[in-house]
Parts: structure tokens; C-alpha cells; sequence
């Protein structure tokens, strides 16, 4: 046998009693792995935050104007609508859609629309139209007023590469007015 069969029979040997390279390769195996668990929860977690954002935004309108007690002036709620922008930072509070309406449920649980505005884009409802309340809401406030807050937010992904598509977020919250009267918007 030749010296260099002999070398290399042994270098092969050591080779194969080598385990420097094992870390290397298992590294490799799993971060990619890693790195999709970790951008996906990245995107998830932005999304959680703002869906809780948007729901603060509809049920602190919503709120605000049901502690009205008679009348609550234009540029009032315009500073509502200001303050529920804010409310979504870090994400962009403009990009927020808002509409307040305040229904009116007669004796018979027909819920008609007294007046509405929106905020953002949002697109108020006509004035006496009905209003499809959940029968809950219905059976609550028969022969009253309901103050009704709705918010849209479109969730653009920050990463973007686990979840590759935005993603519509929409609250809608409920309120009775606190005094009992309607609210007339001026």
C-alpha cells in the first residue's frame, strides 16, 4: 500500500471521529426555521395591538358622547375624533375610520337612525333609516336611545413575510346614554 492510501485512510478516519462541524450544520438547520417563528409572531403581535387599539378608539368615542347630557356641539365631537386618531399610535390614527350614530328604538323595537357622522372616510347613515341593533341591544333599549361607535383600521403586516396580506379590523360598541335623553348633535 502506498503512503498516500495510508495518510488518507487516516485522514478519513479522523474525519469521521470529528464532531466540530456538528453545531455548524444543526444551526443551519434550524434557523430558518427560527426566523419564521420569530417574524411571524412579530407580524401577529403588531396585529393583536392594533385590533386592541381600534377597539380603545370605538369604545372611548362611544363613551364619550353617551355622558352627554342634551346637547353635544359639532366641533366637540370633532375633538372626540381627533383624540380616538391619537388613541391608534403608533399606528396611523388617520388611516382610522369612525362613525357615530344615535338610534332611537321605539315601544315596537324599531331602531331608526336620529342622526349619524363619521370621521376618516366613514360614511354616515341617513337619517331615519333603520338600524339593525342586535336583539339584546333592542330588548334594552326599547322606547330609548342607543349611541352606536363604530371603527375600521386596515392592518398592513410589518414584516410582511408570514403574513403576507393586510388584514380589515372592525369594533362596534354599544351604549345607552347615561342621562336617559336624546343627544342632539349641533
Amino acid at each position: 500500500m502506498s503512503m498516500f492510501r495510508v495518510r488518507f485512510r487516516k485522514l478519513l478516519a479522523l474525519l469521521q471521529r470529528s464532531e466540530k462541524g456538528v453545531a455548524a450544520v444543526e444551526f443551519a438547520l434550524v434557523v430558518p426555521v427560527l426566523l419564521v417563528l420569530y417574524l411571524g409572531s412579530v407580524d401577529i403581535s403588531q396585529g393583536i395591538q392594533a385590533d386592541r387599539k381600534l377597539a380603545s378608539v370605538a369604545g372611548t368615542l362611544g363613551d364619550l358622547v353617551a355622558q352627554t347630557r342634551t346637547t353635544l356641539p359639532v366641533s366637540t365631537l370633532n375633538d372626540y375624533f381627533s383624540a380616538s386618531q391619537a388613541i391608534m399610535l403608533p399606528f396611523d390614527g388617520s388611516q382610522t375610520s369612525m362613525l357615530l350614530t344615535i338610534v332611537y328604538v321605539d315601544a315596537d323595537g324599531t331602531a331608526r337612525v336620529r342622526t349619524s357622522r363619521g370621521a376618516n372616510g366613514a360614511t354616515p347613515q341617513s337619517q331615519n333609516a333603520t338600524y339593525p341593533l342586535p336583539a339584546e341591544i333592542t330588548n334594552l333599549a326599547r322606547d330609548n336611545y342607543v349611541v352606536v361607535s363604530e371603527a375600521w383600521y386596515t392592518y398592513h403586516p410589518v414584516v410582511g413575510y408570514v403574513i403576507t396580506t393586510d388584514i380589515q379590523l372592525y369594533k362596534q360598541f354599544f351604549y345607552i346614554p347615561r342621562f336617559g335623553q336624546e343627544i342632539v348633535i349641533q
